[in-house]
Protein backbone atom coordinates (compact mmCIF):
# COMPACT_ATOMS: atom_id res chain seq x y z
CA UNK A 1 0.00 0.00 0.00
CA UNK A 2 1.92 3.27 -1.13
CA UNK A 3 1.54 6.40 1.22
CA UNK A 4 -1.20 9.02 0.83
CA UNK A 5 -0.14 12.15 -1.26
CA UNK A 6 -1.04 14.33 1.22
CA UNK A 7 1.69 12.84 3.75
CA UNK A 8 4.68 12.65 1.06
CA UNK A 9 6.15 15.32 2.53
CA UNK A 10 6.86 13.83 5.81
CA UNK A 11 10.73 12.41 6.11
CA UNK A 12 8.80 9.37 7.57
CA UNK A 13 5.19 9.47 5.97
CA UNK A 14 4.70 5.43 6.87
CA UNK A 15 5.12 6.27 10.80
CA UNK A 16 1.79 7.46 12.62
CA UNK A 17 2.37 8.60 16.09
CA UNK A 18 -1.12 8.56 18.19
CA UNK A 19 -1.06 10.19 21.76
CA UNK A 20 -3.62 10.04 24.90
CA UNK A 21 -4.21 13.60 25.78
CA UNK A 22 -4.74 14.08 29.59
CA UNK A 23 -1.46 13.02 31.24
CA UNK A 24 0.03 12.37 28.18
CA UNK A 25 -0.13 15.98 26.19
CA UNK A 26 -1.74 17.95 28.85
CA UNK A 27 -1.91 17.75 32.66
CA UNK A 28 -5.27 16.28 33.72
CA UNK A 29 -7.95 18.54 31.94
CA UNK A 30 -5.60 21.35 31.82
CA UNK A 31 -4.49 23.30 28.40
CA UNK A 32 -1.43 22.21 26.23
CA UNK A 33 2.11 23.46 27.21
CA UNK A 34 4.09 25.36 24.45
CA UNK A 35 7.12 22.85 25.57
CA UNK A 36 4.42 20.08 23.84
CA UNK A 37 3.52 21.98 21.38
CA UNK A 38 6.62 22.84 19.80
CA UNK A 39 7.84 19.10 19.81
CA UNK A 40 4.46 18.24 18.25
CA UNK A 41 5.23 20.58 15.52
CA UNK A 42 8.76 19.48 14.82
CA UNK A 43 7.16 15.15 15.00
CA UNK A 44 4.43 16.48 12.38
CA UNK A 45 7.05 17.25 9.95
CA UNK A 46 9.08 13.92 10.24
CA UNK A 47 6.13 11.40 10.65
CA UNK A 48 2.11 11.66 10.66
CA UNK A 49 0.42 12.92 14.30
CA UNK A 50 -2.66 12.20 15.73
CA UNK A 51 -4.76 12.34 18.86
CA UNK A 52 -7.39 9.59 20.64
CA UNK A 53 -9.29 10.28 23.76
CA UNK A 54 -12.33 9.51 25.64
CA UNK A 55 -13.69 13.31 25.52
CA UNK A 56 -15.74 15.15 23.11
CA UNK A 57 -13.89 17.47 20.58
CA UNK A 58 -15.07 20.28 22.76
CA UNK A 59 -13.44 19.23 25.63
CA UNK A 60 -10.44 18.55 23.62
CA UNK A 61 -10.48 22.10 21.62
CA UNK A 62 -10.05 22.96 24.93
CA UNK A 63 -7.17 21.33 26.30
CA UNK A 64 -5.26 20.87 22.87
CA UNK A 65 -6.37 24.92 21.25
CA UNK A 66 -9.03 25.92 18.53
CA UNK A 67 -6.97 25.07 15.28
CA UNK A 68 -6.09 21.02 16.61
CA UNK A 69 -7.73 19.90 13.78
CA UNK A 70 -4.69 21.46 11.82
CA UNK A 71 -2.35 20.69 13.66
CA UNK A 72 -2.97 17.42 13.69
CA UNK A 73 -3.45 14.14 10.66
CA UNK A 74 -5.77 12.82 12.55
CA UNK A 75 -7.96 13.69 15.59
CA UNK A 76 -10.24 11.24 17.40
CA UNK A 77 -12.73 12.02 19.88
CA UNK A 78 -14.51 9.62 22.19
CA UNK A 79 -11.77 6.85 21.23
CA UNK A 80 -12.59 7.69 17.60
CA UNK A 81 -16.76 7.24 17.16
CA UNK A 82 -15.76 10.84 16.14
CA UNK A 83 -13.08 11.41 13.96
CA UNK A 84 -11.21 13.61 11.78
CA UNK A 85 -8.49 12.93 9.01
CA UNK A 86 -6.97 16.12 7.33
CA UNK A 87 -9.68 18.31 9.45
CA UNK A 88 -12.23 16.69 7.30
CA UNK A 89 -14.83 14.28 9.50
CA UNK A 90 -15.36 10.71 8.92
CA UNK A 91 -18.22 8.64 9.81
CA UNK A 92 -19.57 8.45 13.16
CA UNK A 93 -21.41 5.75 15.48
CA UNK A 94 -23.54 6.49 18.92
CA UNK A 95 -24.04 4.68 21.95
CA UNK A 96 -28.14 5.05 22.34
CA UNK A 97 -28.43 4.06 18.87
CA UNK A 98 -26.35 0.85 19.91
CA UNK A 99 -28.01 0.25 23.45
CA UNK A 100 -31.47 1.19 22.65
CA UNK A 101 -33.65 3.44 25.26
CA UNK A 102 -35.26 0.62 27.48
CA UNK A 103 -31.74 -0.65 28.64
CA UNK A 104 -30.51 2.95 28.72
CA UNK A 105 -33.07 3.65 31.27
CA UNK A 106 -32.58 0.84 33.03
CA UNK A 107 -28.87 1.66 33.15
CA UNK A 108 -29.42 4.97 34.01
CA UNK A 109 -31.94 4.52 37.13
CA UNK A 110 -29.25 1.95 38.73
CA UNK A 111 -26.01 4.50 38.45
CA UNK A 112 -28.25 7.69 39.90
CA UNK A 113 -29.85 5.13 43.04
CA UNK A 114 -26.01 3.78 43.07
CA UNK A 115 -25.01 7.48 43.50
CA UNK A 116 -27.30 8.80 45.88
CA UNK A 117 -26.15 5.99 47.97
CA UNK A 118 -22.58 6.67 47.89
CA UNK A 119 -21.12 8.91 51.32
CA UNK A 120 -18.84 11.08 49.98
CA UNK A 121 -17.22 14.71 52.12
CA UNK A 122 -18.33 16.34 48.49
CA UNK A 123 -20.20 16.39 45.53
CA UNK A 124 -20.74 18.79 43.12
CA UNK A 125 -22.18 18.43 39.31
CA UNK A 126 -22.60 16.75 36.24
CA UNK A 127 -22.55 12.93 37.79
CA UNK A 128 -23.89 11.26 34.68
CA UNK A 129 -22.70 12.65 31.61
CA UNK A 130 -24.32 11.30 28.16
CA UNK A 131 -22.07 11.13 24.75
CA UNK A 132 -22.09 9.83 21.26
CA UNK A 133 -20.19 7.17 22.30
CA UNK A 134 -20.58 6.57 25.77
CA UNK A 135 -21.60 7.61 29.20
CA UNK A 136 -19.53 9.21 31.46
CA UNK A 137 -19.73 8.47 35.52
CA UNK A 138 -18.47 10.63 38.31
CA UNK A 139 -19.26 10.24 41.88
CA UNK A 140 -17.91 13.93 42.76
CA UNK A 141 -19.69 15.35 39.79
CA UNK A 142 -17.68 17.23 36.14
CA UNK A 143 -17.63 20.45 37.65
CA UNK A 144 -15.38 19.76 40.89
CA UNK A 145 -12.45 22.03 40.78
CA UNK A 146 -8.97 21.07 40.15
CA UNK A 147 -8.56 20.97 44.02
CA UNK A 148 -11.55 19.46 44.20
CA UNK A 149 -10.45 16.61 41.87
CA UNK A 150 -6.82 16.18 43.76
CA UNK A 151 -8.66 15.40 46.97
CA UNK A 152 -11.59 12.85 45.51
CA UNK A 153 -8.69 11.38 43.55
CA UNK A 154 -6.67 10.62 46.77
CA UNK A 155 -10.43 9.66 48.81
CA UNK A 156 -10.97 6.95 45.55
CA UNK A 157 -7.36 5.50 46.12
CA UNK A 158 -8.28 4.91 49.89
CA UNK A 159 -11.60 3.88 49.60
CA UNK A 160 -11.91 2.45 45.98
CA UNK A 161 -15.37 4.19 45.08
CA UNK A 162 -14.98 3.85 41.21
CA UNK A 163 -14.02 0.06 41.09
CA UNK A 164 -16.59 -1.17 43.42
CA UNK A 165 -19.16 0.99 41.14
CA UNK A 166 -17.83 -1.02 38.22
CA UNK A 167 -18.09 -4.25 40.11
CA UNK A 168 -21.61 -3.38 40.97
CA UNK A 169 -22.14 -2.27 37.40
CA UNK A 170 -21.31 -5.74 36.19
CA UNK A 171 -22.99 -7.69 38.09
CA UNK A 172 -26.01 -5.63 37.50
CA UNK A 173 -25.59 -5.84 33.38
CA UNK A 174 -23.62 -8.98 32.93
CA UNK A 175 -25.53 -9.13 29.51
CA UNK A 176 -25.14 -5.88 28.03
CA UNK A 177 -22.16 -6.41 26.23
CA UNK A 178 -20.51 -3.17 28.09
CA UNK A 179 -17.02 -2.21 29.28
CA UNK A 180 -16.09 -0.17 32.23
CA UNK A 181 -12.86 1.72 32.13
CA UNK A 182 -11.12 4.13 35.11
CA UNK A 183 -9.40 7.19 33.73
CA UNK A 184 -8.61 10.12 34.67
CA UNK A 185 -9.23 11.50 38.42
CA UNK A 186 -12.62 11.67 39.41
CA UNK A 187 -14.84 9.42 37.07
CA UNK A 188 -15.32 6.15 35.00
CA UNK A 189 -16.54 5.39 30.94
CA UNK A 190 -18.85 2.94 30.20
CA UNK A 191 -19.22 2.03 26.25
CA UNK A 192 -19.82 -1.08 24.23
CA UNK A 193 -16.88 -3.67 24.39
CA UNK A 194 -14.65 -2.77 21.58
CA UNK A 195 -15.34 0.72 21.83
CA UNK A 196 -12.20 1.45 23.45
CA UNK A 197 -9.57 3.49 22.13
CA UNK A 198 -8.49 0.70 19.35
CA UNK A 199 -11.91 2.06 18.22
CA UNK A 200 -9.59 4.72 16.39
CA UNK A 201 -7.33 2.06 14.63
CA UNK A 202 -10.05 0.98 12.10
CA UNK A 203 -10.08 4.87 10.64
CA UNK A 204 -6.18 4.47 10.13
CA UNK A 205 -5.40 1.13 8.48
CA UNK A 206 -6.36 2.44 4.74
CA UNK A 207 -3.33 4.68 5.01
CA UNK A 208 -1.28 1.83 5.47
CA UNK A 209 1.32 2.79 8.16
CA UNK A 210 4.12 0.04 8.55
CA UNK A 211 4.37 1.77 11.95
CA UNK A 212 1.90 3.01 14.95
CA UNK A 213 3.03 4.23 18.14
CA UNK A 214 0.91 4.97 21.16
CA UNK A 215 2.04 7.43 24.08
CA UNK A 216 -1.00 6.91 26.81
CA UNK A 217 -0.72 6.96 31.03
CA UNK A 218 -3.19 5.17 31.88
CA UNK A 219 -1.47 1.70 30.41
CA UNK A 220 -1.94 -1.06 33.07
CA UNK A 221 -4.89 -3.32 33.02
CA UNK A 222 -7.83 -1.35 33.58
CA UNK A 223 -6.65 2.05 32.56
CA UNK A 224 -7.88 3.37 29.51
CA UNK A 225 -5.10 3.56 27.36
CA UNK A 226 -4.40 -0.26 28.11
CA UNK A 227 -6.51 -1.60 25.17
CA UNK A 228 -4.72 0.51 22.35
CA UNK A 229 -1.04 0.42 24.19
CA UNK A 230 -1.17 -3.62 24.27
CA UNK A 231 -2.81 -4.18 20.61
CA UNK A 232 -0.29 -5.82 18.41
CA UNK A 233 -0.77 -3.17 15.78
CA UNK A 234 0.77 -0.54 17.66
CA UNK A 235 3.97 0.12 20.05
CA UNK A 236 3.34 1.66 23.05
CA UNK A 237 5.12 3.95 25.25
CA UNK A 238 3.97 4.18 29.05
CA UNK A 239 4.61 7.82 29.96
CA UNK A 240 3.67 9.60 33.58
CA UNK A 241 3.32 12.99 32.31
CA UNK A 242 3.56 15.45 29.49
CA UNK A 243 7.14 15.91 30.65
CA UNK A 244 8.08 12.59 29.92
CA UNK A 245 6.74 12.17 26.29
CA UNK A 246 8.49 14.62 25.17
CA UNK A 247 12.01 13.14 26.31
CA UNK A 248 10.52 9.71 24.39
CA UNK A 249 9.63 11.94 21.29
CA UNK A 250 13.00 13.53 21.49
CA UNK A 251 15.25 9.97 21.97
CA UNK A 252 13.05 7.97 19.23
CA UNK A 253 12.48 10.53 16.53
CA UNK A 254 15.91 13.14 17.23
CA UNK A 255 13.84 16.46 17.12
Amino acid sequence: MSTPQEFAYKERPDVLVLFDVDGTLTPARLTVSDKVRDTLVKLRKKVCIGFVGGSDLSKQLEQLGPNVLNEFDYAFSENGLTAYRMGKQLASQSFINWIGEEKYNKLAKFILGYLANIDLPKRRGTFLEFRNGMINVSPIGRNASTEERNEFERYDKEHNIRAKFVEALKKEFPDYGLTYSIGGQISFDVFPTGWDKTYCLQHVEKDGFKEIHFFGDKTQVGGNDYEIFVDPRTIGHSVQTPDDTVKILNEIFNL
